[in-house]
């Protein structure tokens, strides 16, 4: 199948790398099917792509890469609906708002986005966390040390 997109022009993709956000994203509810395509090879950047819109990508991170310790759990409800017992079962990525200079740039690390195996997707807030919605790049570290969760093979 072929799609256009924001950042690399047309593409080829094959069906089995969709996302799929049977509930859309906050505030883009009709949007439900996703390319995650990376910047670079082994890279923490990608563009979540909308198949449906092309001018429509969100900018996600690996949010391990900028902070090991992150670990999200998700509510009992969350985890039904993407058919997984365990928070750790579970993919996840960060909206990233790219600015100048880079350093001021924001992450979500609140509502990251959430992906199961099988390639469905919800955006999901995180409750009783410390993370906030607006984490400014310049705030993390960047080490041997940061862990790195494999991207899913999307």
């Amino acid at each position: 199948m072929k799609t256009d997109t924001k950042y690399f022009g047309e593409i080829t993709y094959e069906p089995d790398e969709l996302l799929t956000f049977p509930k859309g994203l906050y505030g883009f509810e009709d949007e439900q099917s996703f390319l995650l395509l990376p910047f670079a090879e082994n890279g923490t950047l990608f563009s979540l792509q909308s198949v449906k819109t092309p001018q429509l990508s969100f900018i996600l991170m690996d949010p391990f890469s900028l902070d090991g310790s992150y670990a999200p759990v998700l509510q009992e409800e969350e985890l039904q609906f993407l058919g997984v017992e365990r928070s750790e079962d579970l993919f996840y990525y960060v909206m990233c708002v790219v600015k100048e200079p880079v350093p001021t740039s924001t992450v979500n690390m609140r509502c990251p986005v959430a992906i199961n195996d099988a390639g469905k997707a919800m955006q999901v807030i995180l409750e009783n966390t410390a993370w906030h919605m607006r984490h400014q790049l310049s705030e993390f570290q960047r080490g041997e040390d940061a862990e790195q969760k494999e991207a899913p093979p999307c």
